[in-house]
């Protein structure tokens, strides 16, 4: 059957089978389904998805998903119209790793290259590989190769999902670029491991915990067809069970989707920096995605934890609009310019860049989150109208024996007694030899070196001496390998580091706090999806939430039970309820009533 036209608006989220024949454009096509492609699937049939690597789980014991910030050999790039972006990127990678350059014009991707141009001065060959490949286009994020580990440290393997767009070419890449590098390549293309994903919308803290919107659920839905292909027909569970068999994830964060974000990947608002640290994007209040953001934000902090069992820092980075007549802000028309779409590239991190007066914040919060780093902006004013940026069209391969060190950096201390213990993971595949500590106050120059002291589950430990009110110590790890491979965490260490202050904390508590009970305002208002309701108490109580609609009749009980002191937040699915007006409202023991007006779409 042929699409309608309003239905073809939500192509971009929906899967499309690999093309019997290949599609070609004159100019680049964008992240979503290019009207170009509509028209040309209607007029040309295909086959269905062709599968090509090991459909069925890996055979390994501690599958580990790669996390973005640890050390990679290759970044990918599919070099398919944005010539001067990606010379950028791929000139700046090569400083840090191998560079594969997948393309169908190999003689003219070296051309520009090694020329003066607006990409930038004539660039070395050296650390580049430039593969002769048909191509579609610039997307790798999503078609790219997912890094994995079968155990943990050791036996690096390529995952690959079933592809959400029409582009047999890019179909490929994973296979292209598994079968250069020599790795093994999975895949999950055939029942019952069937399943569609996509790079964009997909992120791992390295410890089995992976974040997606809920657009991985209408991907594999089952329930729709397009030019009579069915899509993959998986629950909830099934979706989580088939992470878990290919990638060793145990926990699936899910947001909702955000209403102007038209692609739905996460990677337009948010990053891992670290196992701990979610760099978010914001926009001034109610504007665009802002509301949904700020629930989905909320959602993720009330009902998660970093791997430590801790709550998740959280880093601002504001959006930009886009300057000029016809732009503005995403609810305005204007681009969805993103600062958060970045790629890691060992002791680099490349960032898109638009104009100055946003720029700058977005560079110094990059800076101060990520010290050390090699912070590089790379103007992105020609790509971003087709919704992607740096992250969108970057893919990494991490190194065949990873050096793994996690550690959850010291918070800050009032204890000016007793000395401050460090303790970090550190595993290879051929086991540690050593670990060491190196720590410093800050303003000094040179650091002190301390022998870490091995323990049980790979845990190594040492201590920093107890300091003087006032101090601030800076300080970074190093391990060893048997086999003499050294890794440094953070890794541009000694340029970075961590660091906590020594001294009274202060903190805002209730003490401070007005006296007041009742709620905070709800958002987003209005609301379509998970919905995150705000409870402020002075003193902890027994308490009742519920929504009611314009007739007073209770529709949905959220919360029942003894709410604490303090803001609580709790949660509405608004996606099943019928628009309209409705109240919510909050019953406090022996304190009385508050609600708030609720407006449902």
């Amino acid at each position: 059957m042929k699409p309608t036209a309003s239905l073809r608006l939500l192509l971009a989220g929906l899967m499309l089978p690999i093309l019997a024949s290949a599609q070609h454009f004159d100019t680049p096509l964008s992240h979503g389904i290019d009207p170009r492609e509509v028209e040309f699937y209607e007029a040309n049939p295909y086959l269905p998805h062709v599968t090509r690597g090991e459909t069925t789980p890996p055979e390994f014991d501690g599958l580990r998903t790669m996390a973005e910030w640890e050390e990679i050999e290759v970044l990918c790039v599919g070099w398919e119209g944005y010539s001067a972006i990606e010379k950028q990127i791929v000139v700046n990678a090569a400083e840090e790793c191998h560079v594969l350059i997948l393309t169908e014009s190999p003689n003219e991707v070296e051309s520009y290259l090694t020329s003066n141009n607006n990409g930038g001065p004539a660039a070395s060959l050296d650390n580049i590989t430039i593969i002769d490949t048909p191509m579609n286009t610039v997307w790798i994020r999503d078609y790219g190769p997912n890094t994995v580990y079968g155990t943990g440290v050791d036996d690096r393997i390529i995952v690959d999902w079933l592809y959400n767009r029409p582009r047999p070419d890019d179909d490929v890449a994973p296979q292209v670029i598994a079968d250069h590098m020599g790795i093994d390549l999975y895949e999950t293309t055939a029942e019952p491991y069937d399943l569609m994903n996509t790079g964009g919308n997909f992120m791992s803290d390295g410890f089995g915990m992976g974040f997606a919107s809920e657009l991985i659920v209408e991907e594999n839905d089952g329930g729709n067809t397009w030019w009579g292909t069915q899509f993959p027909d998986q629950s909830e569970e099934d979706i989580e069970n088939i992470l878990a068999d290919f990638m060793g994830l145990h926990t699936y964060v899910r947001m909702e989707t955000l209403p102007f974000d038209g692609i739905h990947h996460i990677d337009m608002h948010m990053k891992l920096l670290d196992e701990e640290t979610i760099l978010m994007a914001e926009y001034p209040e109610g504007v665009a995605d802002g509301p949904q953001i700020e629930a989905n934000l909320e959602y993720v902090l009330s009902n998660f934890t970093s791997k430590w069992g801790t709550p998740f820092e959280v880093v601002r980075i504001p959006s930009p609009p886009e300057p000029g007549w016809g732009g503005g802000y995403p609810n305005e028309g204007g681009d969805y310019m993103t600062y958060t779409n970045s790629v890691f590239v060992n002791n680099t991190i490349l960032l898109p860049t638009y104009y100055e007066e946003y720029d700058t914040t977005a560079i110094a919060i990059y800076e101060e989150a990520l010290p050390g780093y090699n912070v590089i902006g790379i103007d992105c004013n020609q790509i971003i109208s087709a919704s992607g940026a740096i992250h969108c069209i970057t893919h990494s391969v991490g190194v065949e024996d990873p050096l793994l060190i996690s550690h959850q950096p010291l918070d800050d201390t009032e204890d000016t007694v007793n000395p401050y213990p460090v303790e970090a993971l550190m595993q290879h595949r051929s086991g540690m030899a050593s670990g060491h500590l190196f720590w410093r106050t800050e303003g000094e120059m040179e650091y002190a070196e301390v022998a870490m002291t091995a323990g049980a589950d790979d845990l190594w430990s040492a201590d920093i001496p107890a300091q003087a009110e006032g101090t601030v110590v800076q300080y970074y790890v190093e391990g060893t390998s048997e086999s003499g491979k050294t890794q440094d965490r953070p890794m541009p260490a000694p340029e970075g580091y961590w660091q906590f202050r020594v001294g009274e904390i202060v903190v805002n508590g209730l003490d401070g706090a007005p006296d007041f009970a009742g709620f905070q305002p709800a958002f987003p208002n209005p609301a379509s999806a998970i919905t995150c309701v705000p409870v402020e108490l002075r003193r902890a109580a027994e308490g009742r939430i519920a929504l009611r609609d314009a007739a007073g009749r209770e529709v949905v009980v959220l919360f029942e039970g003894q709410l604490p002191a303090g803001v609580s937040k709790h949660f509405l699915d608004a996606a099943p309820l019928v628009a309209g007006a409705y109240v919510l409202t909050l019953e406090v023991e022996g304190r009385g009533v508050w609600s708030q007006r609720l407006m449902i779409r």
